[in-house]
């Protein structure tokens, strides 16, 4: 069932010798982790002996609210010789997931070496874990080696575990390993449903996760809010009204009164968002009792979206208003509606703000907001400013932007320093040439845009033919369209 692990435990230990094949293992990923130069000192101190009074000190564990404090609440662990006097599983896992609860897998992985060390065998809560915090690394590799140990001590069909694995190579881009699990086990529960689904959503694949979640209640199993975040944000990506509205009625049913439907909510906003149905995502907006910053996000990126400028900022208002601290997507929304709006002085105001006021530091996505407000309006001299100001490399998207601007309003210049710098980023880009060709005919310099289609024909360049997404009944239909040169 699980042929693409076989060389993963070849000479499987029988079973009175598998706590000596574990502490293998361990010192084999022990090795793999030393790359990522976290030191770990499990060392017992010279310390008065310990007593079940220390007890308490692990249940501390759960209520750190920061690295440093878990940090000094393990190291008295360590000190007080607690794991050795009480060796259980339990304690361990405690400490596992008070660091993967802080996002620090790193750290967490580590302390699962360290317990493979001390000769405690994982149990159904030791290795979901451990897998959650190899996930969150991408380290695919670190996750085949749990994946081996799961297969050792019997758990590979336990449903934590196998959600873990198939989330882990979903995330990995691994969708081959994944389905692998995924059909390995014919009494998969809702959980391992919902680590496909959301594998496939978050990868792209959109159409594969509708058709997954279709297959799903096929089997008789009854969507839950985990299962409905992702397929609403699938149907978002795909643009199909009609599946939006069959999906709400869904989000209805997943609702419970025992867990709060704010994440599941601020899917549907962006999924109706997305669809280009406002008045469906506002009055989704209206009906929830509690929001959070995503909620309001969610609504301004849609306004953003759809070139509704002055609702956007409107909304931002009333965010400020009700006390919600924006963070780094709101203002990316912000400053993506003011660009639609040509609204400069609004985008300066708001990228100034989000600095000096709110103290978030803007990211490639924000500098990318001004250049292209910036040149939209034909300011390239300010679009150039802030490109040489930005404290990292500017992308081919930022440079694309510029380019286009530079071919709207005609600056040779302008358009001559872009293209030097985008071909040193894509030096096959045929549209850098074509683009730069366009610019030199709107000022009649037929020399150069001679000299420039010379060139295009010595390197051989061809245009890539272009796609375009539409989903009429169907959930996707592509059109293609060969495209010419000149």
């Amino acid at each position: 069932m699980f042929s693409i692990y076989n060389h993963l435990i070849v000479g499987l230990p029988k079973p009175q010798t598998l706590a000596l094949g574990h502490l293998a293992f361990s010192h084999h990923l022990s090795h793999s982790l030393a790359s990522l130069s976290i030191p770990l000192d499990t060392h017992s101190v010279t310390d008065p002996h310990c007593s079940p009074q220390y007890l308490p000190k692990f249940v501390d564990l759960s209520n750190c609210s920061n690295l440093p404090q878990l940090n000094q609440n393990f190291a008295h662990i360590i000190r007080t010789h607690l794991l050795h006097l009480y060796p259980a599983p339990f304690h361990w896992n405690n400490i596992l997931r008070a660091y993967t609860r802080l996002d620090a897998p790193n750290k967490a992985l580590h302390i699962y070496a360290s317990m493979c060390r001390s000769g405690v065998l994982p149990d159904s809560y030791t290795l979901p874990i451990s897998v959650k915090a190899a996930s969150q690394l991408f380290a695919v590799g670190t996750g085949r080696q749990l994946h081996s140990v799961a297969i050792k001590v019997g758990l590979e069909l336990n449903e934590f575990c196998e959600s873990g694995f198939i989330s882990l190579y979903s995330k990995s881009g691994e969708f081959g390993d994944a389905h692998k699990v995924f059909d390995g086990n014919p009494s998969r529960k809702l959980g391992s449903w919902n680590a496909i689904i959301a594998g496939l959503c978050h990868a792209g694949r959109a159409k594969e996760a509708i058709n997954m979640f279709i297959e799903m209640r096929k089997r008789g199993f009854q969507p839950d809010d985990v299962t409905m975040v992702s397929v609403t944000s699938a149907c978002g990506s795909l643009g199909d009204l009609d599946l939006a509205i069959q999906l709400h009625k869904y989000v209805f049913y997943a609702r419970t009164s025992e867990k709060p439907d704010i994440l599941m909510m601020n899917s549907v906003i962006d999924m109706y968002g997305k669809c280009g149905r406002m008045d469906l995502a506002c009055s989704v907006f209206s009906s929830m009792t509690q929001k959070n910053v995503s909620s309001w996000t969610s609504l301004i990126v849609s306004y953003g979206m759809h070139g509704h400028t002055d609702e956007a900022i409107q909304c931002f208002e009333s965010m400020m208003k009700a006390g919600v601290r924006p963070n780094y997507v709101t203002f990316i929304g912000v400053l993506s509606a003011c660009v639609h709006g040509g609204k400069v002085q609004e985008g300066r105001y708001y990228f100034e703000s989000m600095k000096s006021v709110h103290k978030i530091v803007p990211q490639l996505q924000h500098y990318g907001c001004m250049v292209d407000l910036y040149g939209r309006v034909g300011l390239l001299q300010e679009a150039r400013r802030v490109v040489e100001a930005m404290p990292m490399k500017a992308n081919v998207v930022i440079w694309g932007s510029l380019m286009g601007a530079c071919e709207k309003y005609g600056d040779v210049k302008m358009g001559k320093w872009v293209a030097l710098n985008m071909l040193e980023l894509q030096p096959w880009n045929d549209g850098v040439y074509v683009a730069l060709s366009n610019i030199f005919a709107s000022r009649g310099l037929w020399e150069e845009v001679e000299r420039v289609r010379e060139l295009l024909k010595q390197r051989r360049l061809a245009k890539v033919p272009a796609y375009s997404l539409a989903t009429p009944q169907n959930f996707r239909t592509f059109h293609q369209k060969a495209q010419l040169l000149f």
